[in-house]
């Protein structure tokens, strides 16, 4: 099998990825990266320095593929499928483009920055970074509520790139900051957790869900759910 996935299945921008794959049924090996494992983390840093996943390498074309954004482009541009993920007419692609870092910058990261201050050692918190984070989180809502009037997915009537960096992004954040209180976002969640390649990498997630995820019992609240959607 030509293509390799080094990643884990709870991190949302390995998810990203996943999405991608699972759209258009793309055949690829997994390597699950745990980074507490001495061997795992020697493994990643050997593809790509930083030690961050996911890393796609592609042995027919000798090609080694970082980043999930740069990943998902890779697939489309080299093994393309049904769903376009990146379209064709430059305006457009540039605005799914723009929406995937609108996802990964505004929800993503501002998500990171909250659960991730949980693990810093006492009297180390970042409470200004954790109040910023959760102020910016808002505004992306306020900006996106006003996005998906009258839409399907993030840039009109097709699932694209933007939709796969969406779907796990929002789906965190809706742990920390509820979505409930935007018609149009959460709608847009809910179509989100529909779709079957979204739902197939939650369901991988779950598995793996620890109890010391610091947003465990509105994990599992939110993951239940979906279920029922």
């Amino acid at each position: 099998m030509s293509l390799t996935l080094y990643f884990h299945p709870f991190s949302s921008y390995c998810q990203k990825v996943l999405i991608a794959l699972y759209e258009n049924e793309t055949p690829f090996a997994s390597r699950h990266i745990d980074l507490g494992n001495p061997a795992d983390a020697a493994a990643l840093k050997a593809l790509w320095g930083v030690r961050k996943f996911p890393v796609l390498r592609d042995e027919a074309r000798g090609e080694t593929v970082p980043e999930s954004s740069v990943i998902v482009e890779y697939l489309a541009q080299h093994y393309p499928g049904s769903t376009k993920l990146i379209p064709a007419d430059v305006d457009a692609a540039r605005r799914v483009r723009l929406m995937d870092r609108f996802f990964d910058f505004y929800v993503s990261d501002q998500v990171t920055k909250v659960v991730t201050d949980n693990f810093r050692p006492a009297g180390r918190n970042d409470s200004l970074g954790v109040e910023q984070a959760r102020g910016t989180l808002g505004n992306a809502y306020d900006i996106l509520e006003q996005e998906m009037a009258g839409k399907t997915w993030a840039t009109g009537s097709s699932f694209t790139l933007a939709d796969c960096a969406a779907a796990p992004a929002l789906f965190y954040a809706n742990l920390i900051v509820p979505v409930r209180g935007y018609k149009n976002t959460a709608a847009y969640l809910d179509r989100l957790l529909t779709r079957p390649s979204f739902a197939r990498a939650l369901k991988e997630a779950r598995a793996t869900l620890m109890a010391g995820f610091p947003y465990h019992s509105e994990y599992i609240a939110s993951y239940e759910r979906s279920l029922t959607l």
